[in-house]
């Protein structure tokens, strides 16, 4: 088996956030990075739309904050959206410092700040600063290649792991955060990897759903790593479900950004009918949630399997200038936006809830922080409001990491690790288990834990996770593991979490819509589970 590595700091993630804390810690400490995939291949990569910053002269801090607060439907945490809105503008001029290519202001614009800025859902002014519209590829590809250079960064792609690694579980004194399994998924073999302290930074779960805008990764790894290992979660039964994704065979992921119906673009049934100023007086620029209980609301009355998207009613030019991909890959596709309608579907996008953490990313358990979309900020609340999402990664990133340069020649070196034992287990024959597992675990939290939910549904979906979990425990135990076995295992975890705080929510609120309680209740309060009280 590979021998134990040590470093100052273990970050597990390698969207947003994690290249974010990794940059910023690496002069000062030596750094491991753990992807999953390639560098850069997570959730990430395909935020189309951009960051929220105040820019607009006409804009203040204040107006963001209160949009925010207004689009998180009473639970969003006021000290930490102001704290996070206050910091935003330092966090863009950081990106900018690091080369990311953000879209420059018209010719006719005139402001002090050279960049475009946007508008899109929740929003009262123009703040989304984007690369044309894929904010999120340009980030990434621009602080990847920040992160291949740095000589105090040691880079592990195609590395999974498989679970935290704490002094109480090693039977040690003093809880504290020491380090994690990592299943390298080139050799199968596991590695234990220490550290004085270790951030978690792996993104979101909207893969526990059928359909998702997601990639594959985002199965909650970091959310059922931290619970498992103690962990209190916060908040878990608000999934943001995008509004509108394409509807395609060829492109069941494919996102179209929110940032067309910013600029002008109108949801419609077949028979070219506006719907949404039935909903709500904003119509198209409505929040996300109340955009996509509008568009499954018509769906289940109609019987659609879509609606539509048009924004062929602006100037072509100005289309193909500011939605290049979308345009290019609808293209592809044989849909001309610029002529025509696109057909879209709502589809899980956004884990709102999370691991607590405190305001530096800090958990419960000492040295061990999570930064990104697997932690419970208070910033979302029961909603998240668009583009302040890569904003929460870029300004947490840097918050946990100037906790840590504060800390790290305190924190202790990592005790001796054991290594990974698989004594006891076979090479699997039956890994159409795991195949069908995965596949009925998503259909059950399509139907039953959705945009709509009723107790009925949700006592369904809670028998059947039990019922799983004892099936995934038994393989788990007998078998060895596998990248698909262990977010088999995550993404099962995370659905009970999920299925167990929607129980707790007697209301209807953001993101979490009931018919058996419609309204919502007098006091907003978050839902928090915590490990020791089950």
């Amino acid at each position: 088996m590979p021998e134990p590595l040590s470093y100052d700091i273990l970050i597990i993630g390698s969207g947003a956030a994690g290249m974010t804390a990794a940059l910023e810690l690496a002069n000062t400490a030596r750094v491991a990075l753990i992807c999953k995939a390639a560098l850069g291949d997570g959730s990430s990569r395909w935020a189309q739309g951009g960051i929220a910053t105040v820019i607009d002269p006409t804009d203040t801090a204040e107006s963001h904050i209160e949009d925010t607060l207004n689009a998180g439907a009473g639970l969003c945490h006021r000290h930490t959206v102001e704290r996070v809105v206050n910091a935003s503008r330092a966090s863009i001029e950081w990106l900018i410092d690091q080369g990311v290519p953000f879209t420059p202001a018209d010719e006719h614009e005139d402001l002090d700040f050279p960049y475009h800025l946007t508008r899109e859902g929740g929003h009262s002014h123009r703040r989304i600063l984007h690369a044309d519209d894929a904010t999120g590829r340009a980030l990434v590809e621009t602080l990847a290649h920040k992160v291949r250079q740095h000589p105090q960064i040691d880079l592990f792609e195609q590395h999974l792991a498989v679970d935290l690694i704490t002094r109480h579980k090693l039977g040690l004194a003093e809880e504290a955060c020491v380090g994690a399994y990592v299943l390298n998924l080139a050799t199968q073999q596991v590695q234990p990897m220490g550290a004085k302290a270790v951030i978690l930074a792996t993104g979101g779960a909207s893969r526990v759903y059928l359909y998702s805008t997601n990639p594959d990764a985002s199965s909650g790894d970091g959310i059922a790593m931290a619970w498992r290992a103690g962990c209190s979660v916060a908040n878990m039964e608000f999934n943001q479900f995008h509004p509108t994704c394409l509807f395609h065979p060829q492109a069941r992921s494919f996102l179209i950004s929110e940032a067309l119906r910013g600029e002008g673009a109108h949801l419609k049934l077949p028979d070219g009918q506006r719907f949404m100023h039935r909903f709500d007086e904003r119509a198209e620029l409505a929040p996300r949630d109340i955009v996509a209980r509008a568009i499954d609301h018509e769906m289940k009355r109609l019987g659609l399997d879509h609606v539509y998207l048009d924004i062929s009613h602006q100037d072509p030019e100005f289309i193909r200038s500011h939605f290049p991909t979308i345009y290019q890959r609808c293209l592809e596709l044989g849909i001309d936006i610029t002529q025509e309608a696109l057909p879209v579907v709502p589809a899980a996008h956004y884990t709102c809830g999370g691991i607590v953490t405190d305001a530096y990313g800090q958990t419960e358990i000492p040295c061990l922080y999570a930064i990104g979309e697997c932690a419970f900020t208070g910033l979302h609340g029961a909603n998240r409001m668009a583009s302040n999402s890569l904003l929460e990664c870029i300004v947490y990133g840097r918050f946990a990491a100037e906790d840590l340069r504060s800390k790290i020649q305190q924190l202790a070196p990592p005790p001796p690790l054991p290594a990974w034992d698989e004594s006891q287990v076979t090479d699997s024959d039956e890994d159409v288990v795991i195949s069908h597992n995965w596949d009925e675990l998503r259909r059950f939290m399509w139907d039953y834990v959705g945009i709509v939910r009723t107790n009925k549904r949700l006592e369904r979906a809670a028998h059947r996770i039990q019922l799983l979990q004892s099936e995934i425990h038994e393989y788990y135990s007998n078998y060895r593991i596998s990248g698909d076995l262990l977010e088999l295992r995550n993404l099962a975890t995370v659905a009970e979490l999920i299925i167990r705080s929607a129980l707790l929510r007697k209301e209807s609120r953001g993101l979490h819509f009931t018919l058996d309680y419609p309204a919502p209740a007098p006091e907003a309060r978050d839902t928090l589970l915590t490990p020791d009280r089950w």
